[in-house]
Parts: C-alpha cells; structure tokens; sequence
C-alpha cells in the first residue's frame, strides 16, 4: 500500500484535499518513526508537486534541514522562507542557487560544522570577502573546494599553497589565470594530466607534451579538446587505441576529411559529433553523398536538416541511414510506414521514436510481427499513443511500467493496475492522471 501511496502522492491531478491528507500522514509517520523510510519517499514525492501552497510548503520545510534543502534545489522554497541559522543546508542550496542573501555567506563562512563550510565553497557568486575567508579555512577540504569553483582572482594565490592537492584543484579550475596554470605545469611533482584536460588556451608544444601520456583515457581526452591544434589532431588520429582515435571524432574542429575516414574505419554506434551539429548546408550535402553509409549516417542524426535532405536520406538503401534519421521531425506518415516495409525491426524501435509519430503509426509498430521491445517502450512513452497502442504494450515487462504511467491508458485498466504484482506498475499506475477520482479517494487513509 506504501508504495501506491508514494505514486498517488506524484499524481498531477490529485485534487487539493487529498495532498493535504497525504503531507499530514507522512508528517506523522515521520515523528512516529524519523528513520521511516515509506515517511521520507511520500514527502519527497509531495515535495515534487507543483501545485503546493505556501503552508504546504513551509510545513515540509519545517520537517527537516534535508527536507528544506531539496525543496531550494527543486526551485520551491524562497529565501524568505529560510532562516540559516536553522536551516544552514537549504540557505547553502540558495546560495548555489544564486537565490540566497549575501549576508547568509559570511555567517555560514564562520558555520562551526566543516561540512557546511565545504559546501558553500563551491557556490557561485560569493562575496570576495567569503571566498577570502574560505581560501583561508583551517580545514584543508574547504579550501581545495575553493580553488576547485571559484571564480575569484584567489586562485592566483592558491596556486603557491603548501597542499598539493589545493594547487592540483587550481589547476582544475578553469578560471584560474593561464600564467598560474603555466607555473603549475613546470612543477614535476604534480599529476597535471588530467587537470589540465580541461584547459583550452594552452600553448600547443603543453598540449602536445600532455596528449603523449601513456594512459590512453589521458589522451582521449585531450583528443576532444577544443584548444588542440589540427596537427595534434592529426597525430592522434593514428593513435593506435580505438577510445582515442573516437575521441578524435568528438572534436568540435575535426576535419571532415578525417573525419569520414575515422568512422568509416570504426562502425561504432556514433551519437551526433560536434562537427556535424556545426557543418554548413553545404557540407552536410556533400557528406550525405558519401559512398560510405557510416558518414551518410552522421548527417542523418541532425534534427535540423533541411525537408529535402531529410527526405532523400528516409529512402536510403542502408538501414543504419534510415535508423538515423526516423526520429526526425517532419517526416511524413508514408516515409515512415515506407521504412518499416522496407526494413522492418531494423528501424521499428527509431520510428516508434519520431515526435509526429501519429496514434495510428504507433498501434502498427506496437502489433508489428516481430515484435521490438525497444519499440514498445518507445510506443509507451510516446505522447500521441493510444488506448489499443499501449494495451500491446503491457505484455511486455519493461514496457509495462511506462504504459501504465501513460494518460491515454483507460481508465478500468489503470485501476487494474494498482495491484500489480511489480511495484513499479503499481506505483505508475496510482500517479497516472487518469486514474479515478473516486478510486485516489479510496487508496488515500
């Protein structure tokens, strides 16, 4: 029944009186059993609501310092509502939030626990004085924190502190001036590598020392980096490790030449590359010409392409293409069913996928035969499906959760639902909007 209750709790059309009793009964089971943890899902459950009043609000906030800090991350609480003297964690989230009041800063700076101290070292925006105070704390942890995520010119003098592990976090830190960068880079003893992997305004002889480590994730990494040279990307174009060389494909200024001979050379499941959500029209054309499917994949992956090519890419010969390209925006009801004919499973699950995917295309691709369980999540989760669409699709176990939480499910199946022998069905169920009025009034003690 618990977790009904905690799924009834998410539920958006949950009417207002029914929340009230729901924050009344968690509230007391917590001061019955703090450590409950039924308590603590259904007020975080409640806490997500968008629809609490300022007493609601207050009453959670009133709970715990927990509590009052997840509702400041959620975007709920205000800083009136917050006396950081009783709630140090939820003043801190505002403060991260850039929500909170200069004046908590310098109190927390002095706050006698560490913990909260560290915490505020990583907000943003602090008074200078604070970030003095904090880059002097008596707690090494704290300062590393400051040197990790400010953005004052402190980092300069982080950069000569005693600790290593504070100069090694000035070197993280991608604001700290480049002649403070420099100066670290020279010291022997500190592991620079991946600090300064970050870094886009090296000098390209450091990068060149850097990206000629012998750890191959090392030079991964600086493969994708922006600041290396189209000489540098051409040396670990050939490096002999697959993760580097894909690496190489991730960066953003990546000639298209080697470009298309990485990813013809490796078949490997490419998200959309930096290069190409930044190629020309005309260099997308030109790509989408390619003998080679792999580079005529890469272009398929844009969302933005222009109708025309969008379209003659829908009608290619090789599946992978037409894999890439179904979830596009735009394309026709024909084009779809056309690639489904023409290459069945191969692309069901990505058609499935497409936003203007009508209710009638998503009952054919959830009664397909075969059937894709890739595809049937897609079809549950798919805003325009249907009652008989999602039907087909609780038969299916990872399918069936998401069907469950789906509004066009009807309403006697719903109800069914709830005593689902998974737990997650169930919990679905009870947060699905068309759930009776009548039945949430039931569930609710």
């Amino acid at each position: 029944m618990n977790h009904l209750l905690c799924g009834l709790a998410a539920n958006p059309a949950l009417p207002p009186e029914l929340v009230d009793r729901l924050l009344a009964l968690a509230l007391k089971e917590a001061e019955a059993d703090p450590e409950s943890r039924f308590a603590d899902d259904l007020l975080h459950s409640l806490g997500d609501r968008a629809d609490l009043r300022h007493d609601q609000i207050l009453e959670l906030t009133a709970h715990s310092d927990t509590m009052a800090r997840y509702l400041a991350y959620g975007g709920i609480l205000d800083a009136a509502d917050v006396d950081p003297r009783s709630a140090p964690n939820a003043a801190v989230a505002l403060l991260d939030e850039r929500r909170g009041r200069p004046e908590w800063a310098r109190f927390l700076a002095t706050h006698p626990d560490s913990e909260i101290r560290w915490k505020l070292a990583s907000c943003p925006g602090l008074p200078q004085d604070v970030v003095d105070l904090l880059a002097a704390d008596p707690d090494v942890g704290v300062v590393k924190e400051v040197a990790l995520w400010t953005e004052s010119p402190v980092t300069a003098h982080l950069a000569r502190h005693p600790d290593a592990e504070v100069r090694i976090a000035v070197a993280f830190n991608p604001t700290t001036p480049l002649e403070a960068v420099l100066a670290l880079a020279e010291d022997p003893e500190l592991p620079l590598q991946w600090a300064l992997s970050e870094r886009t305004d090296l000098p390209q002889a450091l990068y060149a020392r850097l990206a000629a480590d012998p750890n191959d994730g090392v030079r991964a990494t600086y493969a994708r980096n922006p600041g290396i040279g189209q000489e540098l990307i051409r040396v670990l174009a050939v490096d002999p490790e697959d993760q580097v060389r894909r690496a190489v494909a991730e960066h953003p200024h990546v000639p298209l030449d080697l470009l298309a001979e990485l990813v013809v050379d490796d078949r490997a499941a490419w998200n959309l590359l930096p290069r190409i959500s930044a190629a020309t029209p005309a260099e997308l054309a030109e790509l989408a010409g390619s003998r080679h499917a792999a580079v005529r994949m890469l272009v398929a992956q844009r969302r933005d392409l222009p109708a025309e090519l969008r379209d003659a890419l829908a009608v290619d010969p090789d599946a992978s293409v037409v894999r890439a390209v179904a979830p596009h925006p735009g394309l026709s009801e024909e084009l779809l069913r056309a690639m489904v004919a023409r290459h069945g499973v191969q692309v069901l699950s990505r058609v499935a996928a497409n936003p203007d995917a009508s209710g009638a295309l998503l009952e054919f691709v959830a009664l397909h035969r075969p059937g894709v369980r890739r595809a049937l999540k897609e079809v549950a989760e798919h805003p325009h499906a249907t009652g008989p669409a999602l039907l087909a699709c609780l038969p299916d176990r990872t399918a069936r959760p998401l069907a469950a939480a789906h509004p066009a499910l009807p309403p006697e199946v719903i109800t069914g639902l709830l005593t689902d022998e998974n737990r997650r069905v169930a919990e679905e169920a009870a947060g699905n909007p068309s759930l009776p009025r009548a039945v949430m009034a039931e569930l609710v003690p």
